[in-house]
């Protein structure tokens, strides 16, 4: 997968991890049974993580390091961690990272390291990601919430299994509700788009009350071999403040902003146009107040 990378300017490409066993659960008959009974069940991604939270899961974290040129110098030594899951979840202190000028009120701030595409919703609140089609209010699983955001604009951030796995708040607000929908855990790659994994998938949504945003949706996706998503309990938050984290594995988180809220910045708009998602680390710059 080709993509954008931000910072340098430059594009690369991307290493899906386990490729010809996605393609084979996907693309085959025989997979897609796997993939039915198995594989996008709740109980695989349950059991795999009890061998990821063992002490004999601590032997794939230096390997796993090598194979994704993981930049370590944030982070405590590898060493340190008893299990590939304490690995896996690491933190970092995100705050001191941002520039002073970034954190002003009017700049929108990408909430996680992950890889960005910026989605317009129509005048029915559907929107069209790649090959698949969303009603806003299956995502939602709330009509009266969906009609509130026609015509906006979603944020996807999609996380690989090597990326840093904790995302932040986008502003200072008050979270309003926020609400588990249990669901399958198919993978987010693109090639599970066909599947609508993202309304059928289990995830956690969040309705919050910016300052400078306004009312924003939140959405945790979990996928294949995440089993859970862990958000801190807050009632008030501040901008950038760390709002949970996934487990093991690859997932999205989708923000969802009302009509004329926000302007997304020109050149990762000319990136949506070309189909090329953007790499994003937290706390870079993306966009600004309306």
């Amino acid at each position: 997968m080709k993509i954008w990378e931000r910072k340098n300017n430059t594009y690369v490409v991307e290493e899906e991890t386990a490729q010809k066993g996605a393609e084979f659960l996907y693309n085959t008959v025989v997979g897609r049974v796997f993939l039915k009974f198995i594989f996008a069940s709740r109980w695989f991604s349950n059991s795999l993580a009890i061998y990821q939270r063992s002490k004999m899961s601590k032997r794939k974290i230096k390997s796993f390091i090598q194979k994704y040129n993981i930049n370590m110098e944030m982070y405590d030594e590898p060493e340190s961690y008893k299990s590939f899951r304490d690995f896996f979840i690491r933190k970092r202190n995100v705050e001191n990272d941002i520039a002073k000028e970034c954190m002003k009120k009017e700049k929108l701030l990408a909430i996680a390291d992950s890889k960005l595409q910026v989605v317009f919703l129509d005048e029915k609140s559907v929107l069209k990601i790649k090959k698949s089609t969303y009603d806003l209010k299956d995502l939602l699983q709330d009509d009266k919430l969906s009609k509130k955001y026609k015509n906006g604009v979603c944020l996807i951030y999609r996380l690989s299994l090597h990326d840093y796995h904790r995302y932040h708040f986008l502003d200072n607000g008050e979270l309003i509700s926020s609400k588990y929908i249990k669901g399958k855990l198919h993978t987010v790659r693109p090639i599970s788009e066909k599947y609508n994994v993202y309304s059928k998938n289990s995830r956690v949504v969040s309705v919050l009350q910016t300052e400078n945003f306004g009312e924003v949706i939140q959405i945790e996706v979990g996928a294949m071999l995440v089993g859970k998503m862990v958000n801190h309990e807050c009632k008030t938050f501040s901008k950038m403040q760390e709002k949970g984290f996934f487990d093991f594995g690859g997932s999205t988180i989708v923000q969802i902003f009302e009509k004329n809220s926000i302007k997304i910045d020109a050149d990762i708009l000319q990136k949506n146009k070309e189909d090329t998602e953007v790499k994003v680390e937290i706390g870079m710059k993306i966009g600004e107040k309306a």
